[in-house]
């Protein structure tokens, strides 16, 4: 390039003199820590790597010190597990390394090469990789963020901790593994004395959510598990087990209008044709699908997909303002995977930008088959909802107290489905165990009593096989008998105490469940 000459013309092309290598200053960590990860998204972004790596089971393990061996009650950390082919020295260094990344291919959910590190680094100031291949030993590798914001300093793990470290887990990982570890998680440290229980419900039950939509395509597939335990660090034993359930946000049962769901094309510049496949939910539809997913304003519009992946659920990508009477509109659309000038991923996959050769787009949209408008999809939607809104015949169920910890997360799905839940409320819990009783009372006489004030029924133990037969009893095992005492007890423990008409009754139903449970006894040893 010639020499730069002064000149009142425009200069199109910018003139240089030369080029250096500035590498990225350590504090460039502080930034990549600071991505406003919300803690669900975060966890999100760690399983797409699961995926990515071919896992069928992933489990999130919340570590907790109950502190029965001194100190105080706390969650210590957080695991996140997978049986996923893993990764050698070398594949871990690339994983751990700021913006680095492999090649990904075209369906997978890897798309920046910064989720692990931002994602970890947003929560903790400690992560921890240790990973496994068929053919290569456990091998580790630490981010402090302290270190890392000093001289870009990553730890190598003792390869003899790895290997302890992946025995631990052998029920998940067998031959080949990760396991990514969260320590200081700041969040964890900011719990105080007796919450424990509280923030776990509701961290979980957010998490529950959050996995089940974002992944619930994946989830919906044979062959492929999350679960979410929550760990004793020191005894290693389950104190809380839930499989997570996929919630399709389109998974109503009947549409809320004859001819749908129905697919519009759409000519979009730069992309070519996109289908939108547009659904309208049935008015008032009390299913988590619908409700439980967030404000009903945010979760209209379009849910736009990555390779299967939810990357966006509802909005509009301002193609117009979000309305009440469009409620029961939802668009599922799935992304190009050719790289293209449209859409635009955020980094941590939580929505997507679009340019206007979108909405100049859907101004074109039509059904192919019958020329059936996209706006006059937005029309129906709207009807369907002033009409549903003229309509008074509305049956109202009495709202519950949720359920908790020991329900099968299937059963705690329909429960919600099915009932409007009481916020603010602590769960009803269940555990089996040895029953208190008072003087005079024989405990073999019943098959549960009730904590009243900590909303928790606890199950007579010594009749626990008559519930899981030769099988090994599991936190949410007997979802009939414990579905039938939520039912049952819920309007009791919303009461402030419990009075002589209620004790009688539990009194009651104690009597005839603990003479079916011995005839069931009987019959199984006859």
């Amino acid at each position: 390039m010639p020499p730069y000459r002064p000149s009142s013309d425009w200069q199109f092309d910018v003139p240089t003199s030369g080029s250096k290598q500035l590498p990225p200053a350590a504090r460039s960590f502080e930034s990549l820590a600071h991505q406003g990860y919300g803690f669900e998204a975060a966890i999100a972004d760690l399983i797409d790597n699961s995926i990515d790596a071919g896992a069928q089971d992933v489990v999130v393990s919340f570590l907790r010190d109950t502190g029965e061996r001194g100190g105080r009650d706390r969650l210590v950390g957080l695991l996140v597990i997978d049986n996923g082919h893993g990764m050698d020295e070398a594949g871990l260094d690339t994983a751990m390394t700021v913006g680095g990344r492999e090649g990904y291919s075209d369906g997978a959910l890897g798309h920046f090469g910064a989720g692990l590190k931002a994602a970890s680094l947003s929560h903790a100031d400690s992560l921890t990789v240790v990973s496994r291949t068929k053919r290569s030993p456990s091998a580790g590798r630490r981010w402090l963020t302290a270190r890392a914001q000093a001289d870009f300093t990553c730890d190598i793990i003792d390869s003899a901790y790895c290997q302890d470290l992946v025995d631990r887990y052998d029920g998940i990982i067998g031959w080949h593994g990760t396991i990514v570890r969260w320590d200081q998680v700041r969040t964890f440290e900011t719990i105080t004395d007796g919450q424990t229980d509280r923030y776990l419900n509701d961290a979980i039950e957010r998490l529950e959510t959050h996995l089940g939509l974002y992944l619930h395509r994946f989830l919906a597939r044979d062959g492929f598990h999350v679960d979410i335990v929550v760990e004793d660090v020191h005894t290693r034993e389950e104190l809380d087990h839930r499989g997570v359930e996929p919630i399709d946000p389109f998974g109503y049962r009947v549409p809320g209008r004859p001819g749908y769901p129905n697919t519009y094309v759409a000519p979009v510049e730069g992309v070519g044709d996109v289908a939108l496949t547009a659904h309208i939910w049935p008015p008032k539809s009390p299913l988590v699908a619908y409700r439980g997913i967030g404000p009903l304003a945010e979760r209209q519009g379009f849910y736009l997909y990555r390779n299967d992946r939810l990357v966006q659920a509802g909005g509009w990508n301002d193609t117009r303002s979000p309305e009440g009477h469009l409620a029961l509109a939802r668009i599922a659309v799935d992304l190009p995977r050719e790289p293209n000038d449209v859409f635009a991923l955020t980094v941590k996959k939580d929505g997507v930008q679009v340019t206007p050769a979108f909405a100049r787009g859907l101004e074109k949209a039509a059904s192919p088959s019958t020329g059936h408008t996209f706006a006059d999809y937005v029309s129906e939607a709207e009807a369907a909802y002033r009409e549903a809104a003229k309509r008074r015949t509305e049956i109202k169920r009495t709202a519950v107290i949720p359920p908790g910890k020991g329900v099968d997360p299937k059963l705690k799905r329909t429960l919600r489905d099915e009932l409007p839940q009481l916020e603010g409320e602590e769960p009803i819990t269940f555990t089996w165990a040895r029953l208190e009783v008072p003087d005079g009372v024989d405990p073999a006489d019943l098959l549960f009593t009730i904590d009243h004030k900590e909303h928790r029924v606890v199950l007579n133990k010594d009749y626990r096989q008559a519930f899981n037969g030769t099988r090994r009893g599991g936190s949410n095992d007997a979802p009939v008998l414990k579905s039938l005492l939520y039912l049952m007890l819920n309007e009791i423990f919303q009461k402030e105490r419990v009075w002589a008409n209620q004790t009688d009754r539990i009194a009651l139903w104690n009597s005839v469940l603990i003479t079916a449970v011995r005839a069931e006894l009987d019959r199984t040893e006859g």
